[in-house]
């Protein structure tokens, strides 16, 4: 390999506080990553936006890497739940609003209204809070566990449970409101 740290010895020296020796995991294995984002959504763009994410993840979750498989299935396995949840939520967001009749409307471009839709809720979670937008977004943008937004924020769990309900009826109420103002126009 070059005369570079193996995975084990590149984890050891990020756990140890050496965080640039994570270059050498993202340079090693960014390529496979990538292949599963453009499996995923087939636009080169949107893969490397993917697969910074990531990086990004599986460098908040390296302390959890126990080494009982090789670095580079459990970085898989992060990328593939990843891929999967993205392209779940991405689902959940273009049906929003059960009421709304995208198909009554053929004026309206459904890939538009996903855009306006998505646009609406990333608005709304940026007004919450500064603890329940951070809660929110590690949660359900990120999709890390209560117990690992725990061990990145050092909130504790039942906290981040709270930060999370609090921000999900506020976001319900704004977007509501934010519906019913565009239908009265």
């Amino acid at each position: 390999m070059n005369g570079e740290p193996s995975d084990e010895e590149a984890i050891a020296r990020v756990l140890g506080g050496d965080t640039e020796a994570f270059a050498i995991l993202v340079r090693r294995h960014q390529r496979r990553v990538l292949r599963v984002g453009l499996g995923f959504f087939h636009d080169e763009e949107e893969a490397a936006d993917f697969a910074q994410d990531v990086f990004v993840k599986a460098y908040t979750a390296l302390g959890s890497f126990q080494g009982k498989s090789q670095f580079s299935t459990w970085l898989l396995r992060i990328a593939y739940n990843s891929a999967v949840n993205l392209k779940k939520r991405r689902r959940s967001e273009a049906r929003l609003d059960p009421e709304l009749d995208i198909e009554g409307d053929p004026g309206v471009d459904e890939s538009q209204l996903r855009e306006e839709s998505a646009r609406a809720v990333r608005e709304a979670v940026a007004g919450l809070p500064p603890k329940q937008a951070l809660c929110v977004e590690l949660c359900f943008y990120y999709d890390l566990t209560y117990p690992e937004i725990s061990e990145i924020t050092g909130f504790p769990v039942n906290t981040i449970k709270s930060h999370v309900f609090r921000a999900k009826r506020l976001l319900r109420e704004r977007l509501g409101e934010a519906k019913e103002a565009r239908d009265a126009v």
